[in-house]
């Protein structure tokens, strides 16, 4: 009888068989090499949480973020303008974070986009050293950021540049 064919050596090539089989669908993978969210996939997740802090359908508006050389204009609209509850509730929702945003609370945008969101940190710590100035338009309402603080202002670029990331079909430049 051949060495290889004893029923030893059969268990050890299927069970080395298996192991390898095993590793190859995925056991030998770690969380490092695993791939990163797909785009659409952390959209519907900012989506999902921007529901629990925006009283309005973010399917039903748009957010304007424009950088500017003093900082940059946040607006949110109704995509109907003549809808005029929800017209209420993007001005409602602005001023309220306006007067937060001065205090330098900044949880609403963290607890949609995460804490680690670019820019937030140093908004967080602005001490006034960023203005900001709400205004209602006809369709909805915007926030105007001004600083002289050049780091300031690209902690809000970066800031915008991932709203704008995050909230993909919702929001644009």
């Amino acid at each position: 009888m051949n060495p290889r064919d004893s029923p030893a050596t059969r268990w050890l090539l299927l069970l080395s068989t298996a192991v390898g089989v095993g590793l190859l669908a995925g056991g030998c993978t770690s969380d490092s090499t695993k791939p990163e969210p797909s785009a659409s996939t952390r959209q519907g997740e900012i989506a999902e949480r921007g529901a629990s802090v925006m009283p309005f359908d973010l399917d039903r508006t748009t957010h304007r973020f424009v950088k500017t050389g003093s900082g940059g204009v946040q607006t949110v609209v109704s995509d109907d303008p003549q809808d005029a509850t929800r017209v209420r509730l993007v001005r409602q929702h602005l001023q309220e974070e306006t007067a937060r945003f001065r205090r330098g609370d900044f949880d609403d945008p963290g607890r949609i986009h995460g804490t680690e969101m670019p820019g937030l940190q140093a908004l967080r710590e602005h001490g006034g050293r960023i203005v900001l100035a709400y205004a209602p338009t006809a369709d909805g309402g915007r926030i105007t950021y001004t600083t002289s603080d050049p780091e300031l202002r690209e902690a809000l670029h970066a800031w915008f540049d991932a709203q704008v990331s995050d909230h993909g079909q919702h929001a644009t430049r």
